[in-house]
């Protein structure tokens, strides 16, 4: 079993390492005959990735000054290593002349998509682009850690009043981290202290931000390189070239994806908003939709996230997540203790592991200090059929960023959380059961990025079932679980300001794909474009100084540039999905096994919607989407 050795990274030794992983790479590919290209790219992507990626994950979950430095420094060597292959005329035509499968089609797509047609000079330019975009995407995201971290506010107990006792911040010191922000969105009766927290929230890493960490010119620059990247390789813009790589063939396409859900979901959202002004008793800010969201639903359904928590503390859901893989998917999960020679990043990790198809993941839930915000999968390597013929298991991270349990009290999810937990662990699901031997469509690789949701949005749905919500709800003091009226009132309230939140995700969508139709950028471009699409989606003007874009991770430095749509295209097909267990029973394992086996496990072997219809046994369909939202 292959797992990374975490303890063995030391910063000052990463660069010189990787020159010398790169050199010996260069020198196979130089030396190799190339009668098997697809063999050869396998071995010399696996030995990078097992060097790389646990560098890559230590810079997202524990970064320090020493690795934040060298992963920098380390940027630039494997830009040039990426264009010295996908530049390298003797591998593209091995390929070409490499009988025609799944694996060589996309291959040369990859090639195409590269550069390999250009002329010298232009691969030269096109060279010095990607080396820009990866130095100026991960010092966006570096922006976004610092600004977030560098804000702090000591608040007054009297300034605290509504948030509730187990989730206030230790001294009273607030912070801009999601779990502490939230709690004062959504509990603070102080408005002003709303209003202070809003406003440190949406001038994170802009010029409002008294700290320095401005993402502005860092934004500009990126969109312009990546124009001028996709007219290089004769696209009309950069929307364009990112959907060479998706299930949506043009942008038309996704355009009137999104319109058309804009069209459907406004007015409810508007409706939304009036039931909420009409509650409160005056118009509403930003700063005000969360506190009386909450209490809105708390009056509706008797219900807010604060009383379902403690039926939720984490060790219980974690537990039951994995008896849900058992019963639906047939699927034993176990702890790993004592590996040797293994190590994590911090204590609070744990490993388990899956006994077949046989896999290996890393469980990193809490927040802290220097650890990137949100949640994510990632991975260590794939599934592998090595040219000895020995099996390479595949071995994921999963991170998230709950509350970190205090002394004597477990750490207690909100539902939110709950599904956020599932989600991720669709995720690390796609990754570890496929049964694909070929790195590059095993798992999700080259999976269609508008496609990569499906698996991880398929699974929030469990956690809106009854049985699975009585599975998974332990009161951590009386050891009871939810009772039916709790459930039928968070199930009840699923649909709750559902078009505010749909029309945000819209609005997310659409801005980030208009951005990259742009064919000319400024410094003024984010905003404009941005207040264009607000003109569509807003149903409450947002402040002047709101630069929620300088932190809009997922389309600068998360992969999801012009695919941001991704989320919504995805839901439509898991919702579709997840309809086949609606119909057949949530525990049917027949099912379940079929999902597994003609879906889940097949990775990019076949087009994603070939896939998608061997196992729903007919086209993708918007119904069971649109019911989900309260739209139909």
């Amino acid at each position: 079993m292959e797992l990374p050795q975490f303890k063995h990274r030391v910063p000052a030794k990463i660069q010189p390492e990787l020159e010398t992983l790169l050199a010996q790479n260069l020198k196979q590919l130089q030396t190799d005959s190339l009668k098997d290209p697809i063999q050869l790219t396998e071995i010399l992507e696996n030995r990078l990735t097992h060097f790389w990626s646990p560098i890559e994950h230590l810079h997202a979950v524990c970064s320090s000054p020493e690795l934040r430095k060298a992963y920098q420094n380390c940027l630039p060597l494997l830009s040039d290593y990426s264009v010295a292959l996908s530049h390298n005329k003797k591998l593209y035509e091995a390929f070409l002349n490499t009988p025609q499968n799944r694996i060589t089609e996309l291959a040369i797509r990859d090639f195409k998509l590269s550069g390999i047609a250009l002329s010298p000079e232009n691969k030269k330019r096109y060279a010095e682009i990607e080396k820009n975009l990866s130095e100026l995407s991960t010092k966006f995201g570096e922006h976004v850690l610092e600004a977030t971290q560098h804000w702090t506010y000591k608040a007054t107990t009297e300034e605290l009043t509504g948030i509730p006792e187990n989730i206030l911040p230790e001294n009273n010191i607030l912070t801009l981290d999601a779990p502490c922000y939230m709690a004062v969105q959504k509990y603070a009766v102080n408005r002003d202290l709303r209003e202070k927290c809003y406003k440190a929230y949406v001038t994170r890493a802009s010029e409002f931000d008294e700290n320095k960490y401005d993402n502005t010119e860092i934004m500009t620059q990126i969109l312009i390189l990546r124009q001028e990247l996709a007219e290089l390789l004769g696209f009309k813009n950069y929307a364009e070239y990112s959907l060479a790589t998706k299930m949506a063939k043009t942008p038309q396409e996704v355009l009137a994806f999104l319109n058309k859900l804009i069209t459907e979901a406004k007015p409810v959202a508007m409706r939304e908003i009036k039931r909420l002004e009409e509650f409160a008793g005056h118009p509403l800010q930003p700063w005000d939709i969360a506190f009386y969201s909450e209490k809105l639903q708390k009056q509706l359904y008797d219900l807010d996230e604060e009383l379902l928590r403690p039926y939720f503390p984490v060790d219980h859901v974690i537990t039951e997540l994995f008896n849900l893989m058992k019963a639906v998917f047939n699927i034993d999960i176990k702890p790993v203790d004592n590996l040797e020679g293994t190590a994590t990043w911090h204590p609070d990790v744990k490993i388990f592991e899956i006994k077949s198809p046989k896999a290996v993941f890393y469980m990193d839930l809490y927040v802290r200090k220097n650890k990137r915000e949100g949640a994510w999968m990632d991975d260590y390597c794939s599934r592998y059929k090595k040219p000895d013929g020995s099996l390479q298991i595949p071995v994921a991270f999963l991170t998230c960023n709950f509350r970190a349990p205090k002394k004597n009290h477990p750490t207690l999810l909100t539902h939110d959380e709950v599904i956020t937990l599932f989600h991720e662990f669709g995720h690390c699901m796609h990754h570890m059961l496929t049964q694909i031997d070929r790195i590059d469509i095993a798992g999700m690789n080259n999976v269609p990025w508008d496609a990569v949701e499906l698996p991880s949005q398929f699974m929030e749905n469990f956690c809106w079932n009854k049985d699975v919500l009585k599975k998974l709800s332990k009161n951590y003091k009386t050891g009871q679980p939810l009772p039916d009226e709790l459930i039928n009132k968070l199930i009840g309230s699923k649909q709750f300001n559902s078009g505010l939140f749909l029309l945000r995700q819209c609005e997310f969508g659409l801005f980030d794909f208009e951005l990259h139709l742009q064919k000319t950028v400024t410094p003024q471009t984010v905003q404009a474009v941005l207040n264009t699409v607000r003109q569509k989606t807003a149903v409450i003007k947002a402040p002047d100084y709101n630069r929620s874009p300088n932190t809009f991770s997922h389309i600068f430095d998360g992969g999801y540039d012009a695919g941001y749509y991704s989320y919504l295209w995805a839901e439509v097909l898991s919702c579709d999905a997840f309809g086949l267990f609606e119909e057949t029973g949530i525990f049917n394992t027949q099912t379940g096994q079929n999902y597994i086996n003609t879906l889940l496990s097949q990775g990019a072997s076949q087009d994603i919607g070939i896939l998608f219809k061997n196992f729903r046994g007919r086209e993708p369909d918007t119904k069971a989407f649109l019911i989900n939202w309260g739209l139909l």
